[in-house]
């Protein structure tokens, strides 16, 4: 199995899938993720291929991108079908990628150090100067206000109210990205987060200053 010209044969089916996204899941963020899960593979010794592979691909079956979770997997497990990628490998692939979302905080531990560096890797570019850009972008996307005073941060969700329920770019820090350091798997994904999350609590102090008139006495 020839991986580089796998992971060559992934990145261009993954960019003609999702260059013209706008929702905060185009190709950029494919590349931002892969970019991260192949420096923390190596940083904790993971298997950096099977690390790359399931980056590329992760948002391909992504439920917001889809009619269905299962109709996304099934794309990503025909496209590793089609190009023959081992079985093994495949297999672990389809692992990382059916259990790495957020899902509102309801989904189970990861089960693989892979799946780990994965999962670090996608959580790290939701949170930060990137996590904060892609909140704004995806609640445009999907027609969510900016910020509602009126409307407070859910505190109680199910995988379905998570998804659907009404809420606001501002709300989504403290529904997910707030949550986000502390759900960290590897030593190298703390490290990361720590910074990252620092940034975003200064922003949203200065949000609410400049909402509010406060800012510059």
């Amino acid at each position: 199995m020839d991986e580089q010209w796998l992971l060559n044969e992934a990145r261009a089916y993954v960019k003609k899938q999702l260059e013209t996204d706008s929702s905060g899941h185009d190709w950029w963020h494919i590349e931002r993720v892969t970019r991260l899960a192949r420096r923390i593979a190596m940083e904790e010794g993971a298997d950096v291929f099977v690390c790359e592979l399931a980056a590329l691909l992760h948002d391909i079956a992504d439920e917001k991108l889809n009619p269905s979770m299962e109709a996304g997997l099934r794309k990503v497990r025909d496209w590793l079908e089609l190009h023959r990628v081992q079985a093994d490998a495949a297999a672990h692939v389809m692992q990382i990628i059916s259990t790495i979302s957020f899902k509102g905080g309801h989904n189970p531990p990861v089960a693989t150090k892979e799946a780990q560096v994965v999962q670090d890797a996608d959580r790290l570019d939701a949170i930060g100067a990137m996590g904060i850009a892609r909140t704004f972008a995806y609640a445009g996307w999907k027609g969510d206000l900016m910020y509602d005073p009126g409307l407070p941060p859910r505190t109680e969700m199910t995988r379905e109210s998570y998804r659907h329920g009404k809420s606001t770019a501002v709300n989504h820090f403290y529904e997910k990205l707030l949550k986000l350091k502390n759900l960290m798997n590897t030593d190298s994904g703390r490290r990361i987060a720590e910074s990252r999350h620092s940034f975003m609590e200064r922003y949203l102090d200065q949000f609410y200053e400049e909402w509010e008139g406060r800012d510059a006495k």
